[in-house]
């Protein structure tokens, strides 16, 4: 054999001919040292390597005795330290010599062609597999720098990229890494195949998937890019439709994924297996059960006779789990058996319970609330310290602190006290928002026009969960001071006491009504008063004096009811209220009901004698993430008594805007004046159904919700009837953004049936109305 082409060999091995190798197969005796003591070792062709780091791989130390076994050893851990292109050892006396060629460094990663994946992302990328500026460069390693690169390309959809390196040497031992991506077209799916499914058809079945072929909202969705994530967690849907539907033997036999030559097209293929149908013939109850079997089982969704549902058996699992948790066993544990009858097609269910140790509450803590004091949160606590757990009350604990709205976050977390099994610590965790605002700004509204306010409000104030507020606000409709305070824990009880006062001038012309001014300053004191977790109500006293201005071309019905009551009024009204909130959270709730009666009526000896009685509804379901169906409904009737037959035309209901039926303007729907301005009515009707959508882009944006509605309503005078053909509806799209400067609310709706005559106005928006 060539000895030239051997030695070539050891190099491309990174093994050159070092002492203490024989190569006695070709008749040739390698260099080798005879053993000896090291007095000293000396280090040679170092730059950036510091010696210490040599010498702590380095298994040879002063004072040692070496032989070639020992040289070899030291040479192939130096090797592996991935620091050096070649090793070798000498001789200088008793000085052991390590000669030693480093490996250069990584000086800069230039990255150009990438528009979908910011470069910081890219290097992040690299960075987690060693290949960053300052690192050793290995040239081994660009081949998993191009896969790597790939990987996150191919996550995108990106399967005809490509990417080309260039290694530019430099001083210092340094090379510049050029990177040029050549990203290319994302690929589509074309089609999706479903081989095997019977039951269902394909529509259904693709339905239930993320991953689609370009519609209409792949803009948005993306559906259409292919993900091995996205499939996976499709196939997982796939399984839970048919298990929560009794198909309990169903299978993907095999999945296949093909894309076009081009790159540009991905079909994909999904193999399957039904299997049959089970029902669920018994459901049993064993072990431990803690409180009554009765009702343990009245909270089972499953059902003998039902059809099998995964779905529901795992729901029916956890509200168990938690009912037992209410009497303190927080770690109890219920495993579902399934005893499964292949003739019959049938499954049997048998749950055993086991609730473990009873768990008590040592403390209850509370992180992150800088500014609120300690007691504004421990008063909302429905969990005790000292006290066995319940679920039930961490968890309405937490909701209690949500409502207050002065956090972004509220979290709980239940860890065991060190060193125990029955005794856990509550940690609340809150993130605070700015509860007070010092405002001073210009704003515009479609109906009020241009807006200048002042205020000073504190939601929170001092950390005392107190609030003060005192505003100017100016609009072409409207100039208003006020300043209210209130107490929300007045005494132990949580009766709330607070107070207002106001001055304001109205021009209801601007508001779109009839031609008249108002000019009220008045005061008010209100309590209220909880009486059960959900339920409280609210008791209140009300003074106002209003004093009604004409203009030439004011209504006949303005002018006349001046001639009969006179143009200065002043009214003391007593206001009572019953409201039951099960929402679970104060601003951008999504599940809970609200629903409110309430009444006013002046009292006897007011100038104007009236009532005025009205019921509000608002149900909030989730169907699925990110999907919330609300409702609203409010019906609200006004009339005067004694010495007036009717109510006074300033205090009627209005109905069209943002706030009731979209798609007209606001205040003009229901009676007309005697000029043909809408007047309101004393009666009102006002219906809302919709359906809360995902933001694109910002799924997890909390200040901003968006929706699909449809509005009904309309207001009635004195002398009308309620009549449903009368009601006015439209449908759209609306937006609620909570800003940094106030609320923001916009719409586009589409009105269904509006008649001759109305104001209709498709685009309508508003700052600072509250929702």
């Amino acid at each position: 054999m060539n000895i030239r082409l051997l030695i070539t060999q050891f190099k491309r091995l990174r093994f050159p001919l070092y002492m203490g190798v024989l190569l006695s197969g070709y008749g040739l005796s390698a260099w080798a040292f005879e053993p000896f003591t090291v007095t000293d070792i000396r280090l040679e062709g170092l730059t950036r390597t510091t010696s210490g780091t040599v010498f702590n791989y380095l298994p040879i130390q002063i004072g040692e005795r070496v032989d070639s076994q020992k040289t070899n050893n030291a040479i192939t851990a130096l090797f592996k330290t991935g620091l050096f292109n070649d090793v070798r050892l000498a001789r200088d006396g008793n000085i052991l010599v390590v000669k030693l060629e480093e490996r250069p460094a990584i000086s800069q990663i230039n990255i150009e062609g990438n528009s979908s994946i910011e470069t910081k992302d890219l290097k992040s990328a690299l960075k987690s597999i060693n290949f960053a500026e300052g690192r050793v460069f290995d040239k081994a390693t660009l081949e998993r720098v191009k896969l790597e690169l790939q990987r996150q390309y191919f996550s995108l959809g990106k399967y005809a990229v490509q990417i080309d390196t260039t290694v530019t040497p430099l001083d210092d031992s340094r090379v510049a890494i050029d990177l040029k991506i050549s990203e290319g077209v994302v690929a589509k799916i074309k089609q999706i195949n479903l081989i095997g499914n019977k039951t269902f058809p394909d529509k259904t079945l693709l339905d239930q998937m993320q991953l689609g072929t370009t519609g209409w909202l792949s803009f948005f969705t993306s559906n259409d890019q292919y993900s091995r994530q996205k499939l996976s967690a499709d196939l997982e849907s796939l399984r839970a439709y048919y298990l929560d539907r009794g198909y309990i033997n169903f299978n993907i036999d095999s999945t296949q994924i093909s894309i076009t030559p081009d790159k540009k097209d991905v079909y994909i293929t999904v193999s399957l297996s039904e299997g049959e149908q089970y029902t669920v013939s018994s459901i049993k109850l064993v072990g431990n059960l803690i409180v009554p079997q009765e009702e343990l089982m009245a909270k089972m969704l499953v059902k003998s006779g039902g059809v099998f549902s995964r779905k529901e058996i795992t729901s029916s699992t956890e509200a168990i789990t938690e009912r037992i948790g209410d009497e303190g066993y927080a770690f109890a544990t219920i495993n579902t058996v399934p005893d499964i009858n292949k003739e019959n097609k049938t499954v049997a269910l048998n749950f055993f319970v086991d609730p473990g140790r009873r768990v008590y509450v040592r403390r209850i803590n509370f992180q992150g609330n800088t500014k609120t004091r300690d007691e504004v949160l421990r008063r909302e606590m429905r969990q005790m310290e000292g006290g066995y757990i319940s679920t039930r009350a961490v968890k309405r604990s937490q909701t209690r602190l949500e409502l207050l709205n002065y956090f972004d976050s509220v979290n709980v977390e239940t860890p065991l006290v060190p060193n125990t099994n029955d005794l856990v610590d509550i940690n609340y965790t809150v993130q605070e928002k700015s509860s007070g605002s010092l405002m001073a700004g210009v704003g515009f509204s479609q109906t009020q026009g241009i807006l200048l306010n002042a205020s000073i409000s504190q939601d929170n104030f001092l950390g005392s969960g107190r609030h003060v507020s005192a505003a100017v606000n100016n609009s072409q409709v409207s100039t208003v001071y006020s300043f209210s305070y209130l107490n929300p824990y007045a005494d132990v009880d949580g009766v709330s006491r607070g107070f207002g006062l106001f001055y304001r001038t109205t021009d209801a012309e601007e508001a779109n009504l009839s031609r008249y001014t108002t000019d009220v300053y008045g005061a008010n004191l209100t309590y209220g008063i909880p009486i059960t977790e959900f339920n409280s109500i609210r008791l209140g006293l009300d003074f106002d004096n209003t004093t009604l201005k004409t203009t030439e071309s004011s209504a006949t019905e303005v002018f006349d009811f001046i001639e009969k009551n006179g143009d200065t009024y002043d009214s003391y009204r007593l206001t009572a209220s019953w409201a039951r909130d099960t929402r679970n959270r104060a601003v951008f709730a999504d599940s809970g009901m609200y629903q409110s009666v309430g009444a006013e009526i002046s009292i006897p000896f007011s100038d104007l004698n009236y009532y005025k009685l009205n019921y509000r509804q608002q149900w909030l379901y989730p169907l699925i993430k990110n999907y919330v169906f609300s409702t609203k409904a409010e019906v609200a009737y006004g009339n005067g008594y004694g010495d007036n037959d009717e109510l006074p035309f300033f205090e009627n209901y209005t109905a069209g805007g943002p706030r009731t039926v979209r798609g007209y303007k606001e205040n003009t729907l229901g009676p007309l004046d005697s000029n043909d301005r809408p007047l309101g009515g004393n009666l009102k009707v006002v219906g809302n159904a919709e359906l809360f959508l995902p933001v694109p882009f910002a799924e997890d944006l909390r200040s901003l919700r968006v929706s699909a509605f449809m509005d009904v309503g309309n207001v009635y005078g004195q002398n009308e009837n309620f009549d449903v053909s009368t009601l006015r509806a439209s449908t759209g799209l609306g937006a609620i953004w909570i800003s940094p400067i106030g609320i923001l609310t916009f719409s586009l709706a589409y009105p269904i049936n509006d008649k001759e005559g109305d104001q209709t106005q498709a685009f309508q928006f508003s700052i600072g109305t509250n929702f």
